[in-house]
């Protein structure tokens, strides 16, 4: 049960700094082209695990990469963001690493179907991103 927990408390933080945060202060237009690029990564890192045939050297790297990556926009965050907020982020950052750590434990218990449903809820939520911050929808304030 442990190893679920970091995706479970991950996917919390990520509906409040979604569905809260972001619809709250809207996104400029270099975090609508850069969140979906961060949870690319992340699809990424899942989809090597789950062809099977990647070796851990390999994984490691994608997942260093990821975690790199996903600091990109702090550097806006930093000018855009609500002293909460940032705090959510950091919580983010460190749970990042964690679920890529339990992913590859999980794998190494043949538990591939949650890490199925886990990626193709992944993939769902970028789709939604790109979808929803690349219209001008009516609510958006900027």
């Amino acid at each position: 049960m442990i190893l679920y927990l970091p995706f479970i408390i991950q996917g919390f933080c990520m509906l409040v700094d979604e569905f809260y945060f972001h619809e709250k202060r809207s996104l400029p237009v270099w975090e609508r082209f850069g969140h979906p690029l961060d949870t690319l990564t992340v699809v990424i890192c899942y989809s090597a695990l789950l062809w099977g045939n990647t070796g851990l050297s390999f994984y490691i790297a994608l997942c260093c990469f990821s975690c790199v990556f996903i600091t990109k926009d702090e550097f806006v965050h930093s000018k855009e963001c609500s002293g909460a907020e940032q705090w959510l982020h950091s919580m983010l950052f460190v749970l990042h690493p964690l679920c890529f750590l339990s992913a590859y434990y999980l794998f190494q218990k043949q538990d591939v179907f949650f890490l199925q449903i886990q990626t193709g809820v992944i993939f769902l939520f970028m789709l939604y991103q790109i979808i929803r911050w690349s219209i001008p929808w009516p609510i958006q304030t900027k």
